[in-house]
């Protein structure tokens, strides 16, 4: 098929997982995560793909005014630099961000990846976050359904 003809329909799940740290006022966390899609890609169009999708996360919190982090995985790609999707052996570089300007990659911390960082209290146990995705334009994509799944880890 020639890149021109090429469209490929592009989706990315997210994953929900948590951590305790000791000392920490907060006794549970439970998080959802909804995919991110970034509908149909054409390889012949010049403008960059973004979609959004949320993590919301409440917690059970005995007392205190304490930190929550969210990181996220690197995916299939293995890299926070390009994060890949999937279809067969084709892939479809993309990347998550912290920031709707797309600016800050979002991660473990490690690298020159952030994580989010939020407070929770007893009077206020849950949040949301806004997870930024953006696909570059041009990259040369054989037709299919691409997919990668991205681990969110919940740390307090």
């Amino acid at each position: 098929m020639s890149r021109g003809a090429a469209l490929a329909c592009a989706a990315l799940a997210l994953l929900a997982s948590g951590r305790a740290d000791a000392g920490s006022g907060v006794t549970s966390c439970t998080a959802s995560a909804g995919g991110v899609a970034f509908g149909i890609y054409d390889p012949t169009s010049p403008s960059a793909l973004t979609s959004s999708g949320t993590i919301s996360v409440s917690c059970t919190v005995g007392s205190g005014h304490n930190p929550v982090t969210i990181a996220l995985s690197a995916g299939s790609s293995g890299s926070y630099a390009v994060r890949t999707l999937v279809s067969g052996t084709n892939l479809l570089n993309y990347n998550l961000y912290l920031d709707a300007a797309y600016s800050q990659v979002w991660g473990d911390g490690t690298g020159s990846t952030v994580t989010d960082a939020q407070y929770v209290t007893p009077g206020q146990p849950a949040f949301s976050a806004t997870v930024y995705a953006l696909m570059p334009a041009s990259q040369n994509a054989a037709a299919g359904s691409y997919i990668d799944t991205i681990t969110v880890t919940v740390s307090y």
